[in-house]
């Protein structure tokens, strides 16, 4: 049964990737096996066996989650942007009592209180999560991405910066990608691929492969490196790490609003729209914390 429920987080924290300002590793904490995912990732050569049986279950949701919703994301997005933002908002902050345990056991372990260098780190995280979206550019430098030597190095490089984000809680990779110019690029690569696949078109599938490929390779090269780092921060400065994800979590409503144009919108809204979106992010805040707390 767990491994069941491993995919279904997977899935979430695959859709939270997608999602510009949605963070996959806010995600990952909301639902409760943040740690076990980290610490899976950080420990695969030292016991290679148990860390792959425990991440399987979350790649393949993962996959599915990422794949799937690649193909609904712009719709939803364009036609539904407000209840789709607030259900997010609600698989977010329903992950809130989880970690506050998590933090509360953490201070215990240690004999330790937030003091002065957990509330900065909380103020300085809470800061950085808001400012990112507005580094973004109002167009990307690119939508349409070449399979040419020079764009496949740097798409290497973009994955590990991207998975890196993908990685930190608060912080999301498709927002990143955003401000890189290189989301919708992704995005559409992804899709073809898929429909390449679906019509099992080999031209196709090779030259959205070798765009893909040193992405991938980029993704899952940052991702182990971060998550050394993450460990290494959750085991020398737990309280002030867990004090900076707070900042992070509590940051991430205004970074899909905003990501997501949603300010803009807010005044033409329906009241049925609105509740709508109430129901939903209370439906998400349930969801992740039943999910959260097996």
């Amino acid at each position: 049964m767990t491994f069941i429920f491993d995919i279904i987080k997977g899935m979430f924290i695959g859709i939270a990737n997608v999602i510009p300002g949605v963070s996959g590793g806010t995600m990952a904490l909301s639902l409760g096996i943040y740690d076990k995912l980290i610490g899976s990732v950080s420990g695969l050569f030292k016991d290679f066996k148990k860390s792959v049986l425990t991440l399987l279950p979350i790649v393949i949701g993962c996959f599915i989650g990422l794949v799937g919703f690649t193909f609904a994301i712009e719709y939803l997005l364009s036609q539904h942007t407000f209840v789709t933002c607030m259900t997010f908002v609600g698989l977010i902050l329903g992950g809130i009592p989880v970690l506050l345990r998590s933090l509360k056991n953490k201070m215990r372990e240690t004999s330790s209180s937030i003091g002065i260098s957990g509330a900065l780190a909380f103020l300085i995280l809470f800061v950085v999560a808001v400012g990112l979206p507005l580094l973004q550019s109002d167009k990307e430098m690119m939508t349409s991405l070449s399979a040419a030597p020079g764009t496949m190095i740097l798409l290497f490089f973009i994955g590990i910066i991207a998975s890196a984000t993908m990685v930190v809680p608060g912080v999301s990779g498709s927002m990143v990608l955003m401000i890189l110019g290189y989301y919708y690029g992704i995005i559409d690569s992804v899709k073809t691929f898929m429909e390449g696949l679906k019509a099992f078109d080999m031209a196709v599938l090779i030259d959205r492969g070798l765009v893909l490929f040193p992405f991938g390779i980029g993704v899952l090269l940052g991702i182990f490196l971060i998550a050394k780092l993450i460990t290494f921060l959750f085991e020398t400065y737990g309280v002030q790490t867990y004090c900076a994800i707070f900042g992070l979590i509590l940051a991430s409503p205004f970074a899909i609003f905003y990501n997501t144009g949603l300010f803009s919108q807010l005044s033409s809204l329906g009241l049925m729209t609105v509740l709508l979106g109430i129901i939903l992010a209370a439906a998400g805040g349930f969801i992740t914390y039943i999910m959260g707390e097996r």
